[in-house]
């Protein structure tokens, strides 16, 4: 038998120029059981659509899944936010301010209030400049106090 159509069908196959209908009668000659041997490896190529639609299907088992799970109408979880729920992020942030602050001032506070020397805080030192301070020391701790200075005993041999 010759074959020379078929052979010409395939090679026009080859440079896109067949139409549908020499499609069609490329896959319904190769889709018969006996192909002689040189066209042999083609069959694969044309009866690939064929076998792939019958391979390829699913069951009724998939569409029930899939319809089972489009048909239920998904809930949707709505919930209530309050202000002070809204306004906590805010609030950390304000008392975080708060807390460095409270640290800065704390950091400029020197730790002894004091800061003026009194008679007690003096050291007494050999010699007469710790004594001066010492008097000094006596006299502006008198007049921060607001207390009057008692007057001296040189005012009584003046008389």
């Amino acid at each position: 038998m010759d074959y020379k159509y078929i052979n010409q069908l395939v090679e026009r196959y080859w440079r896109c120029e067949t139409t549908l209908e020499e499609e069609a009668i490329l896959k319904a000659f190769f889709s018969q059981e006996r192909i002689p041997a040189d066209l042999q490896r083609y069959k694969a190529l044309f009866c690939y659509e064929q076998q792939a639609a019958k391979d390829d299907v699913l069951g009724e088992e998939f569409d029930k899944k899939i319809l089972a799970m489009t048909a239920e109408p998904t809930k949707v979880k709505a919930r209530t936010i309050t202000m002070t729920q809204r306004l906590k992020p805010l609030f950390k942030a304000a008392a975080v301010v708060a807390i460095m602050l409270t640290l800065g001032n704390a950091a400029q506070v020197p730790f002894n209030e004091d800061s003026y020397p009194t008679a007690g805080t003096v050291k007494t030192h050999e010699g007469g400049a710790s004594v001066a301070l010492r008097d000094s020391a006596t006299i502006d701790s008198l007049q921060h106090s607001s207390v009057e200075m008692v007057a001296s005993p040189q005012s009584g041999l003046l008389k």
